[in-house]
Parts: C-alpha cells; structure tokens; sequence
C-alpha cells in the first residue's frame, strides 16, 4: 500500500515508518523530515499540514492509507486554543477530505487520546464509558472521532480512531504535553540524576511504549477492524502507579529509586494521576495489545531511549 503519515519526524512517527517501510510504500509529512527513518520505500514531504499545497503533494500519487499522527497536543493546545484548532482540527479534515478524493476508500487511522474520556472518570473504565473531554486537546480529538466516523459511514473512507494511553518514553524537551514528566523518569534515571516527580508515588496512569503503539496501528491497518462499528476503540494499556514505575525503571537502569523525590502539584495529579482499572474488551477482540506487564513496558521503552531517529 502507499501509506502517507502525518507526523512522521515525531517520537511514535519514527517508530511506525520503521516498522511499515519494509512491506509498504510510505509518504512521510512533517515539518522537519531530518529524523525520519530513510530506505527506498520511504518518500519525505516536508511542509505546514494545514498548507493546502503541501496536503496536495503528499496524497499526489495516490493514497490508499493515511495515518494521522501530526497534533498540537494538551499544554501546548491550552496555550494556543486558535493554533490547535487549525492544526488538530481544519488541517485534520482538510487532509482527510485530499486522501478521500485522492484513492478509493483509503483506510484512514487517526491517533485519538484517552484525553477524550476527560479527568472525571468512573471507579473503572470500559468501552461504554462516555466522553466527556475537558481539555481543548481532548475535545479537539472527540471532533475528529465523529468527523472520521460519518465519513467512513457515507463510504468515503474506511476510518478507525485508535485511543492512545500515555506513550513512553518521549525525547526529553519541551513536547507541549502536560504528562511529559512520564517519560523525564526515564531520562533521569538512566542518568543517575536527582528528579523531582510533579505527581505522588501513589498516582495511577496508563502507559504503553512506542513499538506497542506502533505495531497496534499496523495491527490496523493490515489485519484491523475495517471501517465497521466501532468506528473508535480505546486501546488496552499498562496500569501502574509512579512508585511502581519508579522502582522498575530504576531497577533496569541499575540507578537508585531514592533519585526521584515526589512534590505533588495538585492539578497534575488530579488530571493525569488518577487512572482507573482499564478494561478494553472491543479492542483485545480486534486483536490490539498493550506491553503486557510493567517489566516489558519499561524494557520496550528503555530500548529506544536517545532514539532520535
């Protein structure tokens, strides 16, 4: 298949050209394709996603997939509502609509959040959980969702949201998400550096690593759900609490768990400390994963620490 990412210089990007381009034809979009992995089956359009000249030289040759990565996320979005607007929300549709017009029925993979379930969630959560985002970020993405799915009921695309858990571990530097400090552990204890943790040892959150994620959007696009209900799916994760994670990562580095000391900011715990037992049936049945325990979270995610590409 010609596959055309958006996003594809970024953490998770780089991760799914590595694993896509050895069977697919893949079109990399991105502001800066400096770190996108290169092979022969690898083209690299470089531009503004929301720049309709750029949109129409990524999907030129034809489309057949498109997966859509590319966002403003959480912080970043709160700072410049107008920014993310035009980026998660005119230059998603505008894309989509270029793909649609460009191939016949292109499957469309669109990475949703769990943003758009809000930070009020129930004691547990499932696939009947209802959305109730808070954040810009998170309604931004629900939009998507409902835009993707009645695209893909009037036959114009076969699309499938896929609603992504913390992933883990992020370059370190400012990524615009609020919940970055998930993957600065890493980067400080494979340093053996002191860390200050913005949430308590007890805060709970969902994670998964990059291949994960990555291979659950190949997952989607070669053997997936095919454009049928659902037209969303929360994906399965790993549940851990920070001391958990901590003493895991700690452990695998061969540095000290004492390194990291916990100074709770009450609205970052509130927001992105207090996740529930996950169940995510639809999605297990479709064939999607998370890591399959914290051990394996933390040695998938550790393997491509300094990653850039």
């Amino acid at each position: 298949m010609r596959v055309l990412i958006t996003g594809a210089g970024g953490f998770l990007g780089r991760a799914l050209v590595r694993i896509l381009a050895g069977a697919h034809q893949v079109v990399a979009l991105d502001r800066d394709c400096g770190s996108v992995p290169r092979g022969g089956n690898v083209a690299c359009v470089t531009g503004d996603i929301a720049d309709p000249e750029v949109q129409a030289r990524a999907v030129g040759n034809g489309c057949d997939a498109l997966i859509h990565l590319a966002t403003i996320p959480g912080g970043a979005a709160e700072q410049d509502p107008e920014a993310a607007r035009r980026v998660n929300l005119d230059a998603g549709i505008s894309l989509v609509e270029a793909a649609a017009r460009a191939g016949t029925r292109p499957r469309l993979l669109f990475a949703s959040s769990i943003a758009v379930l809000g930070d009020q969630l129930p004691e547990s959560v499932d696939d009947s959980t209802p959305l109730r985002p808070s954040l810009v970020y998170g309604a931004h993405k629900a939009m998507m969702e409902q835009w993707l799915a009645t695209l893909t009921r009037r036959g114009a695309i076969s699309g499938l949201s896929l609603r992504l858990p913390g992933i883990v571990a992020r370059p370190p530097g400012t990524s615009g998400l609020k919940s970055a400090f998930v993957s600065e552990v890493f980067h400080a204890a494979l340093s053996a550096r002191a860390f200050i943790c913005p949430v308590s040892a007890e805060a709970t959150m969902w994670l998964m690593s990059a291949d994960r994620a990555a291979a659950n959007f190949r997952h989607a696009l070669e053997n997936g759900t095919q454009g049928g209900e659902p037209f969303a799916l929360t994906l399965p994760a790993v549940r851990t609490s920070m001391g958990a994670l901590v003493e895991e990562i700690a452990r695998q580095a061969g540095s000290d768990p004492d390194l990291v000391s916990y100074e709770p900011d009450p609205a970052l715990e509130a927001r992105f400390g207090r996740y529930p037992p996950l169940d995510a049936p639809a999605a297990r049945a479709a064939g999607f994963s998370d890591d399959g325990s914290l051990e394996d979270l933390v040695a998938a995610a550790i393997a491509h620490v300094g990653d850039e590409g």
